[in-house]
């Protein structure tokens, strides 16, 4: 019977979550202190009622529409920040995946290949150093001009806005994969000259489990970066997108909703490294961590 309470009390969610809490109080503790005391300091620097800048209370009032409702949707940009974090999410998820499939691809091809890499190294390394929205001109002259997706009724904005995160996303992700590919143990290498080993089995048994490490380095830098990307870009390409809506509050003086806005950014940014991180553990070997 005992033993039928004590399975009973584990299987308690409530208990579950107050075990956790338990066992992980001194993390969960510190950063609180760290936000209060920040929060405090920032409450006091901006308590005046000359600052341009609102304090915690303050922008809490201002955005509390915001922050109850972030579901409404009044048509064309003015819609909640569920939709906005929404429409940015999209793009990143298109212009992210297009550059993981051409990074890992090409990352590969240049890793087995020592001549393409000679020849190609240089220019990745000048193009990685170049800021995301310097390419937003460069992209929206050409995509204007020639947009491929016209016909699906996609804008030339839209398009420039996903070329940009390809291109901020693709060079880490890149790079990482052709030094995983080039880190493979010679040992392995004569193990499949010896073995005569087909260049399919190769790829499958040697060369993707020994770049798997790498790969997801560069997929978690790249995630964050395409983040940080699309919201630079939505500011200048407009539409809806959080970027854009960061943008427009500023320029309506609506300092409290881009703050707010600015806090989704950085929780939204978190939680895409989580999950890349989390898929990461799963699929990288233990032996590899």
């Amino acid at each position: 019977m005992a033993t039928n309470l004590a399975v009973t009390k584990s299987k308690n969610p409530v208990n579950f979550v107050l075990d956790r809490v338990q066992k992980n109080r001194r993390k969960i503790i510190r950063p609180l202190v760290a936000i209060t005391v920040l929060l405090i300091i920032w409450q006091i620097l901006c308590h005046s009622p000359e600052s341009t800048l609102p304090g915690p209370i303050k922008a809490v009032q201002e955005s509390w529409n915001l922050i109850i409702n972030p579901f409404f949707d009044n048509g064309g940009t003015d819609k909640g920040l569920f939709w906005q974090i929404l429409a940015s999410l999209q793009r990143v998820a298109i212009g992210f995946t297009l550059a993981a499939v051409l990074g890992i691809s090409l990352g590969i091809l240049i890793g087995t290949n020592s001549l393409m890499f000679d020849a190609l190294d240089p220019l990745f390394q000048v193009f990685r150093t170049i800021p995301p929205l310097a390419w937003l001109p460069i992209a929206l002259a050409v995509f204007q001009q020639f947009n491929p997706f016209e016909g699906m009724g996609v804008k030339a904005n839209e398009v420039s806005a996903l070329f940009v995160i390809l291109i901020t996303a693709i060079w880490p992700i890149l790079i990482n994969t052709t030094v995983g590919v080039q880190q493979i143990p010679q040992d392995y290498r004569n193990v499949a000259r010896v073995l005569r080993l087909p260049n399919q089995k190769y790829f499958w048994k040697i060369l993707l489990p020994s770049s798997v490490p790498y790969i997801f380095t560069g997929l978690r830098i790249g995630i964050g970066l395409s983040w940080l990307a699309i919201v630079a870009a939505e500011m200048l390409v407009g539409g809806v997108g959080i970027g854009f809506f960061i943008w427009d509050a500023y320029n309506s003086s609506r300092l409290s909703d881009v703050i707010l806005a600015v806090l989704y950014v950085g929780i939204v940014g978190l939680i895409l490294d989580r999950v890349v991180g989390f898929i990461a553990s799963k699929v990288v070997p233990e032996e590899q961590k």
